[in-house]
Order: C-alpha cells, then structure tokens, then sequence
C-alpha cells in the first residue's frame, strides 16, 4: 500500500511529470494536495496503469483533492533551458497554481530547484511510494496524453495518438519521410545517427 504523505500533520503536494523522454509535445507537470482521509485501492504510479484505469483515477482525483494544477511547458521553453530545467520549471508552475499553498513538497525523482522557501524532499520512485505523488503522475500522464491525441489530428503521420510523441520506430520513420513538425524538440536528436546518413 502506498502512503498518504511524508509528513502527516502538514498541508503537502505531490509534484510529477510526464513526457521527459518525448520528442515531440510539451512535457507537463502536475502538483496535487490530497485531504488527510484519501485512500485508493489501485491509486499508484500511473505506468503500472492501463489508460482506462487512468482515466477513472483522474476522475477521482479532481474530485477529491484539495486542490490540483496542470501545466504544459511546451517545445520552445524545452528547446531554451534544457528538459530537466523544463521539468522543474512545470512543477514550479503546477505548485505556484494550488489554491492552497503547501507546506511541504514532495517529488517525484531526484532533482529540483527550491520552490520559495518551502521545505521539499525528492523521492526515487516516488510515485510507487506516496498517494499525492502517484496522483500528480496520473494527471501528467492524461492531460498529456489527451494534448497528444488532440495534436494527432492535425499530424496523423507521426501516430502521436498512440506513440504520445515517444521515440518509436514509426515516430522516427515519420520524421524521416515528412520532417520534423513545429511541435518536435529542435534540441532533441530527432533521428538516430545511421538514419540520418541516409536523409
């Protein structure tokens, strides 16, 4: 069973986000204060999840959290400051949105940059461990990948409504045939080395 929190008698958010690895979309962040009493039987990290039961989870989490923020940080800012600054970045901006402010931050992984001066703590894994975490990763990963199936539409060649702008051998074929999209990372490598000797 996964825990509530880390600190108990403390106001605290769980902060996640998903899309690092993508070579296309925004990556996007999540930060999610849960009220003391939430329990979930199947609320974990939402890659153990299939996208059904990810959507019924995200349903009942706007429900009955405190509070929650999304926020996209898409490919420009990704392209100026690097993806994990990016990363970081988002989670400041979904925790900066709560309409509560938290008294302790808890985070998915093992890097951050202070947020003001509220105390945090990162956590490897963090999502598997902690009930705020593994709901801030399953508004992430849904809100993200909702964005990517809207940009399919636009884009069917890339099958961003299955692969979410991962780097899968059909998303690079894509690429290779019909180029790169204003929607791709410039700063990524887009096509492995041997693919490109052949363009």
């Amino acid at each position: 069973m996964l825990q509530l929190k880390i600190n108990q008698n403390l106001l605290e958010c769980g902060t996640d986000e998903a899309g690092r690895g993508c070579l296309a979309g925004p990556v996007t962040a999540a930060a999610v204060i849960l009220p003391n009493n939430f329990t979930h039987p199947f609320l974990t990290d939402s890659k153990q999840l299939s996208a059904k039961k990810r959507s019924e989870l995200k349903t009942v989490i706007e429900q009955e959290a405190i509070c929650y923020k999304v926020v996209h940080v898409m490919m420009d800012e990704i392209d100026k400051i690097n993806i994990l600054n990016a990363s970081i970045l988002g989670m400041h901006r979904a925790i900066d949105g709560l309409s509560s402010t938290p008294q302790f931050i808890a985070i998915d992984g093992n890097r951050f940059k202070p947020f003001g001066d509220t105390p945090y703590k990162c956590v490897v894994k963090g999502d598997s461990k902690y009930l705020h975490i593994a709901a801030a990763s399953i508004l992430a990963k849904t809100y993200r990948d909702e964005y990517m199936t809207q940009l399919h539409e636009k884009f069917p060649h890339y099958q961003w409504h299955k692969n979410k702008g991962y780097p899968t051998k059909a998303h690079r074929e894509a690429i290779k045939k019909y180029g790169p999209t204003a929607y791709h990372r410039q700063s990524f490598s887009l096509l492995p080395k041997q693919l490109k000797l052949n363009v």
